[in-house]
This record gives C-alpha cells, structure tokens and sequence, in this order.
C-alpha cells in the first residue's frame, strides 16, 4: 500500500484531544459491546422469535462473519473516501443497523440485520485506532494504546452485565437501541473535530473477485457449522453441498490472492515466521476464548435456572484484572519477551479450563466465579504480547494490511470457535444422557427409590419420568460443558509450543518514543 498520499497532522492539543479520545472511545466501546451483549440475552431473543437458544447463535456468529469479512476492505476504503468520512459513515450506519436489529420481528431479519451491522462496524475500530494516534504525540502513544486497550477490555465487561440487565427489566431490543445516542453523540463530535485533518484520497483498483471468493467460503463454512448440528452433519446433502462449496471457494481464494496485483487479503504476509506463528496462535486461542465465552452462560441460564442478569454478573468480573492490569503489560511489553507473556496467559486460560471442567450442578454462585476473575490476568497477557509477535519486524507501511489479516483471522477464528463449542456440547451432551438413561431400568435401586419418592409425592408414573428425565438432561449438559472446558484448557498448552517457534526482536533500551510507538502499533493490531 502506497504512503506517499499521507498526510502528517500535528497532534491535537487541549480539549479537542480530550473530545477527541472520548468520541473515539466511545464509538469502539459501541463496537465491542454489540460483540458481547447478545451471549446472556440468547436464551430470551430465541424464545421471543420462537427459536431454540442454539440456533440463537447465530445472532453472535454472523456478525463476527461479517466483520471478519469486510475487515480487510478498510485499508481500500479509506483510501477511496477518506479515514475521517469512512469512519463517520460506517458509525451512523451503525446506528442505522441497530436500530433495525432492535425492531426485528423474527430470527431470519434478527440474523440478517447483525451481519449488515458487523459488516459495517468492520472499518470502525482499525480507523478509531489509525485517528487515535495520530491525535496524539509520539512520545504518548503508548499511553493512548493504553487507554484503547483498557476500553476495548471494559465493553466485555460490561455487555453479559448490561445485556443481562436490559433482557430481565425490559424488551431485549434495547439491547441494540442504547447504541442510537451512543452512536450518534460519537459521529458528531468526530466530525465536528476530525473533518478538516482528513487523510488523502485516491481511486485504487478493488479485488472484486478476491473477495467474492472470500463472501462464499467463509459464507459457506459458517452456515456448515451452524446448521451442521441441526441436520446431523454429513447425513445432510446441504451440508455436504455447503462443505464443498467451502473447500473449493478457499482453495479458489488461495490461488487468486497468491496471484492476484492488489490482493483484498495480502496472503504473503505468511511468508513470516513471526506473522503466521501470532496469527495462528491469536486466533485459535481467541476461538477457544470466545466458544466458552458463549458457552457458560448458556450452560447457566439453561440447566442452572440463573437469570440473564445474574450470567451476566458472573462474566463481568472477567475484566477486573484485565483493567488493572493491561495498562501495565502495555507500558511495559517491550522489557520482556513477549513469547514468555503470552505463554504465561495461556498457562493461566488452561488453568481456568481446568478449574471449570470440575463444575457439578451444585457449583454456587462464588465457585462459579472464581476462574471468571482469574481469567481477567490471562486476557491482560495475552492480546498485547501476542500482537508484538505478530507485527514485529514487520515495514511500518506493512502495518496496517498485516493488522487487518490478523484481525480477519481473529474474527473469524472466534465465530467458528462459538459454533463448534455449541455443536460439541450438545453433541456430547447426547451421548452423556445415552449413558445415564441406561442406569434408569428397574433393576436399578437409586431409580426405583426416585421414582418411588416422585409418585408418592403426587406425580403420575409419566410426569415422575419426564421428571428424572430433565435431571437426566441437567446432568448430561453439565458433563458435556466440563468435556468442552476440559479439552480448551489442552489446545490452550498445546499453543505454547507454537508461540516459541516465533523470533521476536530482541527489547532494547534506546528510543523510548520509538519503543512506544512499536508497542502502540502492535497493540492497535491486538484490537
């Protein structure tokens, strides 16, 4: 990508800095919270618009795709109508998707409705970061990446939290109408002082083909792993035919970006250890992070009769040490190695796996919550590092295309991550309630004694079974939820190897505004 349209603003000073951060802030916390708010109001959206909570799922996943998908076009975007003009735009069409997100009358405008609304929202947040910099002096870019990074961690925070509360006290469509004055008040201010430090535009060449290719397998593959769990996988032709599709339209898109003048997704960055190594890290991880994200309080609402609200104040203590603690890693992420970093976060993700994969039905409300607030330490440690591995040793005009590749990874790594944790869990689920309806026969004491205890306690001989069969259920999800965490928690030390076969430059100890700047772009790309 050519640099010589760039234009260098000198930073922003006094209260249009201030401003600035704030509209910036405000809009990427919009951004990050839709990518979150949803998973504790599943249950709720699904029952309202007469679907089962797992095909609910879908509300998460096709806006990660459609994310993930337009992420690579924002470096062409902008170069075609201006960072300033693209940002504003894709923000109040934001807002535009929201609101029609909250006015959907069933599952089918809900899921098309998302997608239009991550498609969108793809540009906003590698664009909030590019103005953010340039807002502020060299010498503070890390402090300004501190700031993002703390924002980027509190939406988490608060979306299960909020989403929760809104879905118990209110319609679940306020879940996307708060976005409204959010967006809004974040545009104008934008606008009003980022208009006249527009970047330079100019007419390039898109990649229709590259990413028409790119829409029909990552399409493909997403519809495969969701409607593979309802149609019993490859005993269906549309499953088969989605798979086939998905194989062919990759091996397609490899081809034409490797060939391809001016590739929508740069391919080639592949070629470096470091890049390929942190992207593949980063996103299976991040598949891993966000399956048992979606996971746990579906498992809650579920099986464990908790409230959206009371899931939701079960995840938010994720982001207590991650607040605290990744302004530190953030100043500091250039004095240590970042494969030791990101090994330890890994280390700490498959602890909490670990610790979850012991649950049982009787688990309390602080048994529960103990792995959620350690897990905060593993997310401090891991997006930060990890992205210094990634886009280390990287040209600065290679930056921004390299983010956006390890961002569309990132993104897509976490939409199939929700889809296979679900379709696992239930897939497992099957199997543990196969096993434990064999202990109910009549030859079994404990069987007999229940039954016995449930008729005499008023129930018929059919309500008494229906009733030891929601146990059954009860108990065969809580199993199959301990099966997921468990093997995340392997494929989280499993990655460790494959973070130190990376070779990150070695920290060194001149140019601290340059240090700050490397750690500022790699953690811009972290987000």
């Amino acid at each position: 990508m050519s640099t010589s349209a760039h234009i260098n603003y000198p930073p922003l000073q006094g209260s249009a800095r201030m401003w600035g951060t704030i509209a910036l802030s405000a809009a990427t916390f919009m951004n990050v919270l839709d990518s979150s708010i949803a998973n504790v109001s599943l249950p709720a959206i699904a029952g309202d618009l007469g679907v089962s909570p797992n095909q609910g799922t879908w509300v998460i996943t096709s806006f990660g795709v459609a994310n993930a998908i337009s992420l690579p076009l924002t470096g062409w975007l902008s170069q075609r109508f201006g960072q300033v003009r693209l940002f504003v735009m894709s923000v109040l069409l934001f807002v535009l998707t929201s609101w029609l997100c909250g006015l959907a009358v069933n599952m089918n405008m809900l899921i098309a409705m998302r997608a239009a609304q991550g498609f969108v929202a793809g540009p906003m947040m590698p664009l909030a970061q590019s103005l953010l910099l340039s807002s502020y002096p060299p010498a503070m870019a890390g402090m300004a990446m501190a700031m993002w990074a703390m924002t980027t961690l509190v939406a988490p925070v608060m979306g299960p939290l909020l989403g929760g509360w809104i879905t118990d006290h209110t319609h679940w469509g306020w879940i996307f109408f708060i976005n409204i004055p959010v967006g809004l008040v974040a545009a104008g201010i934008t606008w009003t002082i980022f208009h006249k430090r527009e970047s330079a535009t100019r007419k390039l060449p898109i990649d229709s083909i590259g990413l028409a290719l790119l829409v029909v397998w990552v399409g493909a593959m997403q519809i495969m792993l969701d409607r593979g769990k309802e149609l019993d996988w490859f005993h269906s032709g549309e499953v088969i035919v989605l798979c086939i599709v998905a194989v062919i339209g990759l091996a397609f898109f490899l081809v034409w970006e490797l060939t391809d003048e001016h590739p929508v997704v740069d391919l080639r960055l592949f070629t470096g250890r470091n890049f390929w190594t942190g992207t593949v890290a980063m996103s299976v991880a991040y598949s891993l992070f966000m399956g048992n994200l979606v996971l746990l309080p579906l498992w809650l609402q579920q099986f464990m009769g908790y409230t959206s609200t009371q899931a939701g104040m079960l995840m938010a203590p994720v982001g207590l040490f991650a607040i605290l603690l990744s302004p530190i890693v953030g100043k500091n992420v250039q004095k240590f190695d970042p494969r030791a970093l990101t090994s330890f976060a890994f280390v700490v993700f498959a602890l909490v796996l670990f610790m979850r994969s012991h649950f049982n039905t009787m688990a309390d409300f602080g048994t529960i919550m103990v792995p959620t607030i350690v897990q905060g330490v593993a997310v401090a440690f891991f997006f930060i590092p990890l992205s210094v591995i990634t886009l280390g040793g990287l040209a600065p005009q290679r930056i921004p295309s390299a983010s956006g590749v390890s961002s569309f990874a990132r993104m897509v790594g976490g939409s199939f991550g929700t889809s296979i944790a679900i379709t696992v869990w239930q897939d497992r689920a099957a199997m543990h309630h196969a096993q434990l309806a064999e202990y109910v026969n009549q030859g079994s004491s404990a069987a007999t004694s229940a039954l016995a205890g449930l008729t005499a306690s008023g129930m018929g001989t059919e309500q008494a079974l229906s009733q030891i069969n929601r146990m059954l259920d009860q108990q065969a999800y809580m199993l199959a939820a301990n099966d997921v965490f468990f093997a995340s928690s392997l494929i989280f030390l499993c990655l460790i190897p494959l973070v130190w076969l990376s070779r990150p430059a070695r920290p060194t100890t001149k140019a601290p505004s340059a240090d700050s700047g490397s750690a500022a772009d790699a953690a811009a790309g972290a987000h």
